[in-house]
This record gives structure tokens, C-alpha cells and sequence, in this order.
């Protein structure tokens, strides 16, 4: 607690830290902002020009081949923007399809992860899991492609806070699932109370003078709904136990929390996620999956996409690169020429294929781990979640293994759906990976019944993934220390001769498609700088 035992004099810094620690990143924007400590943000658009056709025409310059490892965003971004400067593009991928991670997963698709059996997707037509990437922030780039190139989009609504977070062991909200709203009301109304009662007993030596205390207290109690003697009592911003409806019907709100339960259920550390940069606003995805953007970059790029050939050597000289693959086909070994390199395969993969990089390269390549994360996907034959509980959209948190639920945001009211029925990472995921389907299966269900009794009755299908089994991945995303980010980051940034990296590894925000089109286009404009300068 802060009483008038602390320092008389608190630094602003000292003062907002210990805010931070009692509430949590929601308490402590709140009143960065009010005390006038936070500047609106200032979105830096992509910076990045492309390379015109009338730079390289009619010059000794033009007719230069690139050759690019990996049909992913980035591979496929490099190849669209090389190829409409007039460079002759040719893209190697293993796998019968583009779009590396973007994956929507549909009814007959298979996959086979490492050391277990085949897996067949055996949904109802319509319904698909993105088993990847599954939303667009509105500030990344990604978007300029699908404006570009007609891709139409809906609402992805990230944040819902009708749903639920349940969690287990911690106190007496142990196994109760508790609207989102009741439980950032509760946390909002108890923090805002105890500073604003800080604040008039000056228990608190802030840098403000009396008129700014008073306009702090004033925020607190709209901000926490407290009364008139600043106590938080409850909130109707919590909900109702009986909710308002006619004309003599006012309702009547719910009992909030009471203190040391609302704290020590732990509820308080899902929100940093639900307001963080790139998670807090209202997203989008393409309308029938976020494959479409991947066969939209393909529609484009055509013939200049060989599938089935994977990458056996990488191999350069002064002069230029080659490229030893195998046709999966086939089974022939070929190789193929260029100029230039973009390789933007995972660096796990990678890591294993023979090539005549640097030593500083290689040993970066060897050095960056990445992250666990998994997925599976749950058809129902009734969409309960909207139906019985007036979910629409968003997730339910937990601190079970399955860590979350993703509902649907799309074909409201429709019969069938098809819900998230975890998205984990780290140690979660690899406990879940490492089981077989079923038993992912049969654990998904256990715990989400937990929370939705209705699971095992609607239940229809399922399909899982673990990234890290999955061949041509061998991991979710690049997770960068650090350490890494200043010993190994600058040589994976820089050209190894002819060899250039590209892919959401190669960026500030790994995990994501943006990431991926970044680093495409910075390696367009370097390859095309080095270019027209020789």
C-alpha cells in the first residue's frame, strides 16, 4: 500500500512505475494520458519506393536474374516487385502450395508432421482454420497488397470482452468463468479507487500542483466508477445479474469481486496482451481466408513459381549464384542460376542445407531460435458460443494449457462453425504438440468443456498443428533475444556476398506477414541500388 511512510519526494517516473506495478498497463496509460505524458501516435508509413521498368530499360542492366528460395509472403513480394522493375524472378518451394505459413486449412487437407501420421482435414465446405496468420493489424503494410490487388476484407474483432477469462488454482474465482468486462471493471474501480484515496490523503509527494491532484482524483473516479466518497462499489460497465429491458425493468448490476479475490485470480495478466500495440484495435482478414492473399500474389507471379523443388545447395562465386534442388516429382536432381539470391527460408530449416555462407552468417543462421506455437481447429454442428452465450467474435483466456479460445468472426448465425479451440506457445505448445492428434484432440475438448459444457455434445471435427513439426518450418517464428538482436541480427541483415535474407525473421516484428513484406522490399531496393550502381 502507499502511505506517508514512503520518500517525500517521488519522482514522476517513480510514481508511474509503482502505478504500473498495483494496476497493470491499463492504470498506468490511463493516467500517463491524463497527466498529459502521452502524445498521440505517429504511424510511419512503409517507407519504400519501388524500382521503376525505365530505370533498367534500354541500359546493359536489365535482364538480371534473381534467383528466390521460398514461395512465403516474402518470396512472393520480392518476385512481384522485382518482376514488375523488369527483372527476370524465378522462386524454388518445396511444397504444392504458396504461402509458407499463410495456410487456410480446408476440407481434404493433409499434412504429416514430424514423426507422426498423416492428418486429414475433414471439415464442412466453408469452413477453414488459418492455421497461420489469421489477422491484419490496420497499420501494417500487408493491407497496401490487398488494396492493390482486390482483396476483399472484414472485421476480425480481436478484443471481446463478452467473453470469458477462466482460471484455475487461484484463489476463490478458481474454475469460475468470468465475463471480461466484470473482471476489468473490478480491477479498473479497485486500482482507481486506491489511488485516488492516495492521492487526497497525500500519502502520494507527486510533481502536480493542487489543481492537478484534483484533476487526477477527478479522472480516477470516472475512471473507476467510484462514488461520491470514492469507493468502488460496482459498476453497470461489469454487467448485470439481471439485465435492464422494459420500461419499469432498470436492471440491476452485478456485486463486483471483492478485492483480494479479484487479485488473486490472476485475471490481471491477460490484459498487457488485449492492449498491446498491435493487438488492442479492431483487425481484419481476408473474406473466406487469409489464403487469399497468398493465390492473389500467385495469380501474378504465375510460371515463375516452381512448386515441388526443394533446396539442396546454395551455392555462389563472384559472378553469381546456383542453386541445387530436387524435383519432388520426379525425384531429379537440377540446379538453376542467377544473379542474385533471396533466400527466405526459416532459418531452422536452413540452418541444414548446405551453403557457402560467411562464417559470421552461418553461425548466426545456427543461432536464433524460434518459437513454439499451435493451433487446432473445432467444428461444431451449433455455434453455442453465439447462441447460448451471446459470444460474437474475440476470445475467452486461460491458464490452462489451451491458453485460448478464438471464436469465429465470421457467418454469424450460419448452423456450423468452426472456432479456435487453442492458440498456445512455448511450453503449452510443445505439450500439446507432442501428442498425437487425438489425444490433442480429446485435451482440447477436456479443458474447453470446462468453460463450454457443450463442447463434447456439438463436437464434429478437428485438425492441429505444431509449427515446430512441421516440415519447411520447424518453428512459428523467429524469437529473437537481446543478445541475438546485437551479436547475430546485423549479419543476418547485411548481403553475404550475392545471398540476401528475407522473411518475417528479418524485421522487428517477427510473427507477423508484415514482417515478411518489410524485409522483401528492403531487400528490392538494396538488390536494385547494387544494381544500377555497378
Amino acid at each position: 500500500m502507499l502511505n506517508q511512510d514512503q520518500p517525500k519526494e517521488m519522482s514522476r517516473r517513480q510514481f508511474l512505475t509503482t502505478v504500473g506495478k498495483i494496476g497493470g498497463s491499463a492504470a498506468l496509460f490511463s493516467v500517463m494520458g491524463t497527466m498529459g505524458l502521452l502524445s498521440p501516435e505517429t504511424l510511419k508509413a512503409a517507407d519504400y519506393t519501388p524500382p521503376g521498368k525505365s530505370d533498367l530499360s534500354l541500359t546493359s542492366r536489365n535482364g538480371k536474374k534473381i534467383v528466390i528460395l521460398g514461395a512465403g509472403i516474402a518470396g512472393m513480394t520480392a518476385a512481384y516487385e522485382l518482376g514488375e522493375a523488369g527483372y527476370d524472378c524465378v522462386i524454388l518451394e518445396a511444397r504444392a502450395r504458396t504461402g509458407g505459413r499463410i495456410w487456410s486449412v480446408r476440407r481434404g487437407t493433409t499434412v504429416t508432421e514430424a514423426g507422426a501420421a498423416k492428418q486429414v482435414a475433414r471439415f464442412a465446405p466453408g469452413l477453414y482454420l488459418n492455421a497461420g496468420p489469421m489477422r491484419i493489424p490496420q497499420f501494417h503494410v500487408t493491407l497496401e497488397y490487398c488494396r492493390k490487388f482486390g482483396i476483399p476484407l472484414e472485421p476480425f474483432n480481436n478484443v471481446n470482452d463478452n467473453a470469458y477469462y477462466y482460471n484455475e488454482n487461484v484463489g476463490s474465482l478458481s474454475g469460475q468463468k468470468v465475463r471480461k468486462r466484470a473482471a476489468k471493471a473490478d480491477v479498473r474501480g479497485y486500482v482507481a479507487e486506491m489511488l485516488a484515496k492516495a492521492v487526497n490523503q497525500k500519502a502520494l509527494d507527486l510533481p502536480l500542483t493542487a489543481e492537478e491532484k484534483e484533476k487526477l482524483v477527478n479522472y480516477l473516479k470516472v475512471e473507476g466508477d467510484l462514488n461520491s466518497d470514492l469507493f468502488y462499489k460496482g459498476s453497470s460497465r461489469g454487467g448485470y445479474k439481471d439485465e435492464p429491458g422494459g420500461r419499469l425493468d432498470a436492471g440491476v448490476v452485478r456485486d463486483p469481486f471483492d478485492l483480494k479475490s479479484i487479485i488473486n485470480s490472476g485475471f490481471g495478466n491477460f490484459f498487457s496482451s488485449e492492449y498491446s500495440y498491435d493487438q488492442q484495435m479492431m483487425m481484419f482478414h481476408p473474406v473466406g481466408g487469409m489464403d487469399a492473399i497468398s493465390n492473389a500474389f500467385e495469380k501474378r507471379l504465375g510460371n515463375r513459381i516452381k512448386h515441388h523443388t526443394e533446396v539442396k545447395e546454395i551455392r555462389q562465386s563472384d559472378s553469381g549464384v546456383r542453386i541445387v534442388y530436387t524435383d519432388l516429382q520426379t525425384g531429379q536432381t537440377q540446379e538453376v542460376t542467377g544473379d542474385y539470391c533471396i533466400c527466405t527460408i526459416p532459418l531452422p530449416v536452413l540452418k541444414d542445407i548446405p551453403a557457402d555462407f560467411s562464417p559470421a552468417m552461418s553461425r548466426a543462421i545456427r543461432s536464433i531460435n524460434y518459437s513454439s506455437a499451435g493451433k487446432i481447429g473445432l467444428q461444431f454442428g451449433r455455434r453455442f458460443w453465439e447462441e447460448d452465450e451471446h459470444i460474437y467474435g474475440g476470445n475467452t483466456l486461460t491458464n490452462m494449457d489451451i491458453s485460448s479460445i478464438y471464436y469465429p468472426p465470421t457467418e454469424y448465425f450460419a448452423k456450423k462453425g468452426l472456432l479456435l479451440g487453442y492458440y498456445t506457445f512455448g511450453p503449452n505448445a510443445d505439450k500439446l504438440g507432442n501428442m498425437t492428434f487425438k489425444e490433442r484432440e480429446n485435451h482440447a475438448l477436456m479443458q474447453g468443456a470446462k468453460i463450454h459444457p457443450q463442447f463434447h455434445k456439438e463436437f464434429e471435427a478437428s485438425f492441429s498443428v505444431h509449427w515446430k513439426k512441421v516440415k519447411y518450418n520447424m518453428g512459428g517464428w523467429a524469437s529473437y533475444t537481446q543478445e541475438d538482436r546485437q551479436n547475430h541480427y546485423p549479419a543476418l541483415c547485411k548481403p553475404d556476398r550475392r545471398i540476401y535474407l528475407a522473411g518475417e525473421h528479418m524485421s522487428y516484428i517477427t510473427g507477423w506477414m508484415a514482417g515478411g513484406i518489410e524485409s522483401a522490399r528492403q531487400v528490392v531496393t538494396d538488390i536494385h541500388q547494387r544494381v544500377m550502381k555497378a
